[in-house]
């Protein structure tokens, strides 16, 4: 082989390991600490706020967490009554993925929610996945001990509901406060939000007064310790 032909390959093989090493840079900032397709037909590490308004549910051989009616709870202040996190998984920034799917009535708030940096029921951030949009949907929403407040910076005319499945990702970095919603298409955010009033939390899922199926829900974050009081 030629000195010019090594030196060719040589850099091309250079090429071809960095974005491996990339890859992998992000993988270890960013570890898989949770996931879940719901096939073990085990949900003992959620904690719905009403039990009795989730069920595991089968569609052609496939499990899904079913979320089928609204549920019988008080929150301390106007927020959505449908939340079921995840048990002692405390994560400050993370990637949460989730396949969603409505099986509400076609309307104008028909909508889903997923929960994060969720400290108890009057602290957290939750993303209301609506229909149309206004001051109370299809926003990304903060509860921090007074009703629900807006805090999107970034929205969409309304969320495209069918009967359909769609995949929903969470973005959150703590540092600089950046919170980005993506709904089917993971390379352009849907909602955008700059916020850093919680560092860490439970992640969760639900809706406000809807109904919807979950599945394969996939938490990448650094995990952190529940602070003490």
């Amino acid at each position: 082989m030629s000195i010019s032909r090594c030196v060719l390959n040589c850099s091309l093989l250079a090429l071809a390991w960095l974005p491996v090493v990339a890859s992998n840079a992000l993988a270890a900032d960013l570890p898989l600490v949770y996931s879940d397709d719901f096939e073990s037909a085990d949900t003992s590490r959620w904690a719905p706020a009403d039990p009795e308004a989730w069920r595991l549910a089968e569609q052609d051989g496939n499990h899904v967490f079913n979320q089928f009616k609204q549920s019988d709870v008080k929150t301390p202040v106007r927020s959505p009554f449908n939340r079921c996190t995840l048990k002692d998984v405390i994560v400050s920034d993370f990637q949460l993925d989730v396949d969603v799917q409505s099986t509400a009535r076609d309307y104008p708030h028909r909508s889903l929610c997923l929960f994060f940096n969720y400290q108890d029921p009057a602290h957290f951030y939750y993303v209301h996945l609506g229909q149309r949009t206004d001051d109370h949907a299809n926003q990304i929403f903060i509860v921090n001990d007074e009703p629900r407040t807006k805090i999107s910076t970034k929205t969409t005319p309304g969320t495209p509901w069918d009967d359909k499945w769609h995949h929903v990702r969470i973005k959150r970095n703590v540092e600089n406060g950046l919170i980005e919603v993506f709904f089917d298409n993971m390379d352009e955010p849907v909602m955008t939000a700059t916020d850093k009033t919680f560092t860490w939390g439970e992640v969760g899922i639900g809706s406000f007064d809807d109904t919807g199926n979950f599945d394969n829900v996939r938490l990448l974050g650094k995990r952190v310790e529940r602070p003490q009081k």
